[in-house]
């Protein structure tokens, strides 16, 4: 077998191994890797990179992406902190065309209410309690004035009070007056002065009675009214009542004096219902004050014996002919004198003025829209609260004074002493008009009495020179018959006559 020998022409060692012999010197293939160099098989065999098609490089695009995504991870992570934190954000629009409302956006998706923090207790403006204020309101444009003059007087802090008011049926400018009167009164530098939330509901229910004093009180309507407007405060409490409130003050539009501190007032007594006595003044020919709200009282056993003598739907209200109750009422217990923390337990209240734990509405204590113990609204949310073993107070002598109102009698009265008065005035004109003509027609004889009394008795008369002037008008003097020395003129007709003649 012939060996091939090292030559300078193929650059080869002398113990070069042909492509066909193997490997088996450990340390030849220890150098080759040392100084880099490749087995004469690996250099023949083909590149698989050169069989793959090109394909440029992906890094730029790539980080390009990322970085997009991450911008938009922190856009949408900071839009969601601002719904969060700022509510009313949701509610603007870019644009001025209106959008559909998105009702999921409104509606936050958990809330926690603790109802044991709102039981309502006697130092409630030291606790941050929240009170809410409901008033109904019927063609009440003309009270309005007075009513917002007392809102912007309470003591009790406005921004725990809520205000929630239900206008139904109204036929004058009650509703935009209410809202041109409360955007002022939200607008008013004075920090003080701005309340909570504010609710305007509107709802009609078909009030066919009318709001003056003779409709309103009226016997026959007194049942069908007050169903409908025990509908209409439970309307008016089932929309603005929140977890949060704490008391339910109902207030009428029409109170025309009422202390500031009324809340508070109300409040220290810790009480679940608790109303004040309601008078209302008069003029002084209607002895100058009255009981006005009889709708507070005690029940009596004769009431009871009533009751049951009466058909299932029937209603009775205090204060008429045709039921005789006896009841103590709380008005007719005012002492003007009096403490006016002394309470008195009641089963009916009058909803003048009611503060109330809101607790009682939420326990379903409501104001009956129908005969519940032959009694309705206010009267009815009484008689419930007292079956549901709440307590139920009145304070005899605090007293909060409602507006005169003149009835027709009233109106009719008054129209008669009106006439009387101009006549009298009239009569009393033409006498001393005529008294005045009787003075100039007649010559004045006290001066020739004096003057022939002085003559006899034989004295010079010591004269006033001013009496000395002497009648112009002489002739056609005629004497009257005097009666009374001390009464020169008999009477008016007398008088008249002798001028006449």
């Amino acid at each position: 077998m012939n060996r091939l020998h090292a030559s300078t022409n193929n650059g080869y060692g002398a113990n070069k191994k042909t492509d066909e012999q193997p490997y088996h010197d450990k340390s030849d293939l220890e150098s080759k890797y040392i100084w880099g160099m490749t087995d004469l098989v690996d250099d023949e065999k083909p590149d698989p990179s050169f069989s793959r098609r090109f394909e440029p490089r992906k890094r730029a695009l790539n980080q390009r992406n990322r970085l997009i995504r991450l911008g938009l991870f922190i856009i949408i992570s900071v839009a969601l902190l601002v719904l969060f934190f700022f509510p009313s954000t949701r509610h603007l629009s870019l644009s001025s065309t209106p959008t559909p409302p998105v009702f999921d956006s409104d509606i936050e998706t958990l809330r926690y209410y603790d109802l044991e923090d709102v039981q309502g207790t006697s130092v409630g403006w030291e606790r941050e309690e929240r009170v809410l204020l409901c008033t109904p309101l019927r063609d009440a444009a003309p009270h309005l004035p007075m009513f917002f003059a007392h809102l912007r007087n309470f003591t009790y802090p406005h921004h725990l009070i809520d205000l929630a008011f239900l206008v139904s049926d109204s036929k004058d400018e009650t509703e935009q007056m209410l809202t041109d009167m409360l955007e002022a009164l939200q607008a008013d530098p004075d920090p003080t002065q701005p309340y909570g939330e504010i609710s305007v509901i509107h709802k009609d229910f078909g009030q066919a009675v009318g709001q003056d004093v003779d409709n309103r009180h009226g016997f026959a309507a007194q049942a069908s009214r007050r169903k409908l407007m025990a509908r209409a405060r439970n309307w008016l409490l089932s929309a603005a009542l929140r977890p949060y409130h704490s008391w339910v003050y109902w207030r009428d539009a029409d109170v025309e004096t009422c202390p500031f501190t009324i809340i508070e007032d109300l409040m220290r007594h810790d009480r679940d219902i608790i109303v004040p006595n309601i008078w209302r003044p008069l003029p002084d020919w209607l002895g100058g004050e009255q009981p006005y709200d009889l709708n507070s009282w005690q029940e009596s056993e004769t009431a009871i014996a009533l009751a049951e003598t009466l058909d299932e739907d029937a209603v009775i209200v205090e204060g008429y002919a045709e039921y005789a109750t006896w009841r103590p009422h709380l008005a007719y217990l005012r002492d003007p004198y009096g403490d006016p923390d002394v309470e008195m337990e009641l089963d009916g209240i009058g909803g003048v003025s009611i503060l109330a734990k809101a607790r009682v509405s939420r326990a379903g204590v409501h104001f009956p829209a129908f005969s519940f113990e032959r009694h309705a609204e206010t009267e009815g949310f009484g008689k419930m609260a007292r079956r549901m073993k709440f307590s139920v107070v009145g304070l005899p002598h605090y007293t909060v004074w409602h507006l005169y109102e003149p009835s027709v009698d009233d109106i009719r009265h008054m129209e008669e002493m009106e006439a009387e008065k101009r006549e009298r005035e009239q009569q009393e004109k033409e006498l001393a008009e005529l008294s005045k003509k009787v003075s100039d027609s007649f010559q004045q004889v006290d001066l020739q009495w004096q003057k022939d009394k002085l003559a006899i008795s034989g004295t010079k008369p010591d004269v006033d020179p001013k009496l000395e002037k002497k009648p112009t008008n002489k002739e056609g003097v005629k004497r009257i018959p005097v009666d009374d020395a001390k009464n020169p003129f008999v009477s008016l007709r007398q008088a008249r006559a002798a001028v006449e003649d």
